[in-house]
Parts: C-alpha cells; structure tokens; sequence
C-alpha cells in the first residue's frame, strides 16, 4: 500500500459533542481533502468515556457520516482501574507517537488547550526522543473555555504549577491561533495574571505570537436550503415557517434561555407563535420546570434529538433565533459559531446579546439585547416580528448572510494554513 505524501490529524472533543468546535474540526477535516491532504485523520475519545463525563451528546444515529479519506480514531484507554484518569490521554499520546514516527509529513492541529494540546507536546516530545524520523508540523486553537476553565481556576487558586504547564505548551507550538480576538485577550490577561505570580513572561510572548482563526464553518449546508428538504423539516416537526421562535445550542445556564422563555411570554407579536428549545445539556431539567411555569408553557417545545441535517432547516424556518447568553464564571461565549450558521441559513432576525466574542460573529447584523433582560427580549422580538416590513426583513437576511460568507470553512482553512512554515509540506 503506498503511503500518503501528507496528513492532517486533529485532536478534539470530537462529534457526536454537542460543540461548534467539534462541527469546526469537521469543517476543517473536510476542506483538507479538498486541498490535497490524502490522510486526514480525527482523534478523539471514546463514545463510553464521553457518555461518562456529563457533556451534551447528539443523538448517535443523527450524527453525518464524514467523507471517505476522513478517519475518526478513538484510542481505547492504556492500564487499568489503577490509573483513573490518565489512562485514556495515555490511549490518545500513544496513538500520536505512532502517527508521528512513521515517516508521512504531517500537520497536527488541536483544538482545547487542556487537554488536547497537552497532548500533542507530550506526544511530539516521546515521539522525538525515539530517534525514528518525525516531521510534524503543530497548530494549537485556543478556543476560549479552556482559558477560563483551567488557567483562570489555577490561578484563582494559586496554582501555578497547572496554569504554567498548558501555557508553556501552548507556546511549544509552531503556529498559535486563537477563535476570536476576544479568545485572545482572555488568553493573555489569564497569562498577565500567572506573570504576577512568578515574574514569569508568558503573556508579552503570547500577545506577540497568537492570530486569529475564526472558526471555520460549512457554508455550503446552510446558504439556500432545498425548499422542498424546508417544509420536509418542518412538517415532521409539525412547525410552520415563520410560526416559532428558535433557540438552538447547548442548555446551560450561560446561555440565556431562561431570560428567553420569560421574554417570550412577554411578546406580545409572539402570542401566536411557539418557543422551540433545540439542544441538550446540563440545564434541561430546569429549564423545563421553568418552561411549564410560564404563562406561555403550552407554546414551548423542546427538541433534544435535532442532528446536524435538521439545523440549517430550522433556523431557515424560525422568525426569530435568540441566543442571550450571559458571563458566568464556568462559560462565556468566544465567538457564536450558532449565530453565524443561522446568518447563513436566512429567515428571521438574529437577536443575542453581545457577551464575549459574540460581536465578532454577527458585526451589526443581529438585534442586540443587554445580558439578564428578559424585558429587553420581548422588545426585540416584538420590533423584528412586528416593527419591520418583509422587504426590509429580506434586505437584513442579505446582509448578514454576506457578513457570515468570511467564515467559510475554505476561506478559514486557507488563511490558517498559509500561516504554517514550508516545511510543513502543507498545500500552497
């Protein structure tokens, strides 16, 4: 069998998670065949250990295939009951020096810093001290939540040791990027903080070395969806076009869809309307308690199996999208991948509120709601639903749809790349 002349290997909470950074990997998986890449591969966790750790998963079965040349791996955990936790990124290292020592070129990229990052330095570092040939090439994307996750947490708590030990490989990479420049600056503020501790100088080298990689983002399934695939969504959902508001994305307190519901209620254009609630996650079971108190509780749905065909579909359909999502310590939004997919997919208005890298995302071309405000919310909803003609409707769909056109996965993937050095062997 003839080797490949070059690959590309993405380290990631990959699907089925719900996450727009697993759809970016997938995106940027996809572009690489386009771009000459023969060997693409995906590594990842195994399904168990994400069943295990509590993340919101999409239904299995509604997950997309990739496209032939893509392999997703999902290396079985090394050792046994007496190694609990390190057992399965033992799985994930080994599998990376293998991949790392067998003489094809390649490209690592990972997406979180803690711990897929980690990861490749260890990795990269085993595979090197084995004397076999490596030519391996690293890209690390700071998506945001591993920065406010892990690094502020140890510095919060004095550990300096934990918050030094993914910055530090962080920087071992060869090419630095992060998802939006609010993703950045959280980066180099949690960096300035850990420099305070131990007169260290990560944060002037990571305000120098880091750019922006907007997630990249599949135009192609969203822009002008099939009329016949819309009403065919719609219809088994038993929606109609224009007849609900949409929230789609993980349910979490950070995302605002209490404020959402109670705004909701408040609307007076959306009495004849329904709430669709389209996600999973750690909030469900409060937010439905909180849905059936409303005074709207018979026009709110939730959908917790909606797959990645579903989406574009849905958020065509909606006459509005809301996602108003609000700081919180465990989360704040870095950029909005949601928001700019609904951009794409048309139909009504966009409201959020501009918390994060969300402005990155929609530019001027969403309603924007101040955080904690349901009051703001119905307002909006009622000036997008009633206080707008369709013509002008129409005009603002256009425009952001051509705002969100500078997230598309090739133009992402190209921009990325061209930033890696020629050794690389990365396509020109």
């Amino acid at each position: 069998m003839t080797p490949p002349d070059r690959r590309l290997v993405i380290v990631v909470r990959a699907d089925p998670v719900i996450c727009g950074h697993s759809v970016e990997a997938r995106n940027l998986a996809e572009t690489a065949l386009e771009r000459g890449f023969d060997d693409v591969r995906i590594v990842t966790w195994p399904l168990e250990r994400l069943e295990q750790t509590g993340l919101p998963l999409k239904p299995i079965e509604s997950v997309l295939p990739y496209s032939p040349g893509i392999v997703v791996e999902r290396p079985e955990p090394i050792g046994d009951y007496k190694i609990p936790d390190g057992r399965y990124l033992a799985g994930m290292i080994g599998r990376l020096v293998e991949l790392f020592t067998d003489g094809v070129p390649t490209v690592c990229l990972s997406l979180y810093l803690s711990p897929h990052t980690t990861v490749v330095s260890e990795a990269l570092r085993v595979a090197r001290a084995t004397g076999l040939p490596v030519d391996v090439t690293t890209i690390a994307e700071a998506v945001g939540s591993d920065v406010t996750n892990v690094v502020r947490q140890a510095v919060r708590d004095g550990d300096f040791g934990a918050a030094a030990h993914i910055l530090v490989s962080y920087l071992e990479q060869d090419v630095l990027v992060a998802v939006s420049q609010y993703t950045k600056d959280v980066v180099v503020e949690a960096a300035d903080a850990v420099d305070r501790m131990r007169a260290t100088r990560f944060a002037d080298q990571l305000r120098e070395r880091i750019a922006i990689s907007y997630p990249a983002i599949d135009t192609d399934a969203y822009v002008d969806p099939e009329p016949d695939e819309l009403a065919r969504v719609l219809a088994a959902r038993g929606l109609e076009r224009d007849g609900y508001v949409l929230f789609l994305s993980r349910l979490m307190p950070a995302k605002g869809v209490d404020d959402l519901i109670a705004g909701f209620a408040d609307s007076a254009a959306c009495t004849d309307r329904e709430l669709v609630i389209a996600g999973r996650g750690p909030d469900e079971e409060r937010l439905r308690a909180i849905a059936a108190a409303s005074s709207a509780a018979p026009r709110i749905r939730f959908l917790t199996d909606v797959g990645d065909a579903e989406k574009p579909a849905l958020m065509a359909g909606c006459a509005a999208y809301v996602l108003p999502s609000k700081p919180l310590p465990e989360f704040v939004e870095t950029f909005g991948i949601a928001l700019v997919e609904k951009m794409l997919a048309g139909g009504g208005a966009v409201i959020t509120a501009l918390t994060g890298g969300i402005s990155e995302a929609v530019g001027d071309h969403a309603i924007v709601v101040p955080v904690d405000d349901p009051g703001a919310i119905a307002t909006a909803l009622d000036s997008a639903l009633l206080g707008t003609s369709v013509e002008e409707r129409a005009e603002r769909g256009r425009a952001a749809r051509e705002f969100a056109r500078q997230f598309d996965r090739r133009v992402v993937f190209d921009a990325l790349f061209a930033r890696l050095p020629e050794r690389s062997g990365a396509p020109v």
